[in-house]
């Protein structure tokens, strides 16, 4: 049995509870919250112990094998060192797994280290019609890549910034393409795996916050073929589209859904694309939006404690993705200006130190 305790009680977590209840070979010891009333809430939903913080979890449940850090994303670093440093712990981490390249590599060679895993949470890879359209890819069906395209016209008024201090902030957020981006940033990089060159354009136009609501970009790819980004939070009145399309060599695929869910466009063998959606209406909440990638990343992470069976997100891969995701902020910065990913990359705003906020998510 692996032994797991849950760090931060916010609405995902619910959802990372109920895919750990339905695998076998995994159990909750604990879940904590600064917020007590979060952690009892999700304790007795799941018939657990809550906890007010980290370190009174894990210093009674040493038991834990496995701690999940669903916490704001500028403190899943210094979360994440704190627990390997003190606990021996292995980590599992919520997207966007951290908010700088650097941090990555030192998290990892940490990990390594002490002879423990981490295990970064993509789930949106795990749907059936990312799994169809990159099996495809790989066995030449699509043929090479020419353009590769990601849209995502999102709502998020000004109460949402406001739920927390945390939101909206370069410090403990970004913006939309840290927030809500990073798993079509992350695809990008299944898909086309070889961007040389980023340049992109940012603006804040639909709420009062200090990063960006909405960005575009343009990519070099290595085999010659170029790539776009567009996403925004600006959209009113309500969530319009999320996609990525690919036109290739030998046909075009196009991913749509609230999650990248469904097969809209699949050019080899049309049937294809009802047989490869799925529209999530089975599971239980907010599974509905957020998938079944949770459930079989635990699958993996099972497999990967007990039988040393690699996890699919490797460090390499998940370095690629935050690199990305830095190359696009550094763009901006210097005002749309090309940025290579051929070394980390480093904005000088994402992830920049707020110690206000900071005290407010750290144990007392």
């Amino acid at each position: 049995m692996i032994n797991i305790g849950i760090i931060g009680c916010g609405r995902i977590a619910t959802h990372h509870c109920e895919a750990i209840i339905r695998t076998p070979g995994l159990k909750i010891l604990g879940v904590c919250d600064l917020d007590l009333k979060k952690a009892e809430d999700l304790a007795n939903k799941f018939k657990t112990q809550a906890y007010k913080n980290y370190y009174q979890m894990l210093n009674e449940k040493h038991e834990i094998d496995l701690v999940v850090i669903i916490t704001p994303s500028g403190m899943h670093y210094e979360h994440t060192i704190d627990i390997i440093k003190k606990y021996k712990k292995n980590i599992i981490i919520e997207k966007p797994t951290f908010l700088k390249s650097q941090q990555v590599q030192e998290v990892y060679k940490l990990a390594k280290k002490n002879k423990l895993k981490i295990f970064p949470i993509f789930q949106n890879r795990y749907n059936k019609a990312v799994k169809k359209v990159k099996k495809s890819l790989e066995l030449g069906q699509l043929g090479e890549i020419r353009t590769i395209n990601a849209t995502v016209r999102w709502c998020r008024p000004q109460r949402y910034y406001d739920m927390s201090i945390w939101r909206g902030t370069y410090s403990h957020d970004g913006g939309a393409l840290t927030n809500q981006g990073i798993h079509y940033i992350d695809m990008l990089i299944f898909f086309a795996k070889n961007i040389t060159e980023v340049s992109c354009i940012a603006k804040t136009l639909g709420s009062k916050i200090e990063v960006e609501d909405t960005a575009t970009a343009i990519f070099k790819l290595k085999n010659g073929g170029i790539g776009s980004l567009e996403i925004t939070t600006a959209a009113r009145p309500d969530d319009f589209e999320g996609s990525l399309t690919l036109v290739c060599s030998k046909g075009m695929a196009k991913i749509s859904g609230m999650a990248s869910n469904e097969l809209i466009i699949f050019s080899p063998k049309k049937s294809d694309c009802k047989k490869y959606s799925d529209d999530f209406k089975d599971l239980p909440g907010r599974g509905k939006v957020y998938g079944r990638g949770h459930y079989d990343s635990y699958k993996d992470i099972y497999r990967s404690l007990k039988h040393n069976v690699p996890y699919p997100i490797s460090p390499s891969e998940c370095l690629k993705s935050v690199n990305l995701l830095n190359a696009l902020y550094k763009s901006y910065e210097c005002n749309g200006a090309w940025v290579k990913l051929n070394k980390i990359v480093k904005p000088s705003r994402l992830g920049r130190k707020n110690e206000k906020i900071s005290n407010l998510y750290r144990t007392k």
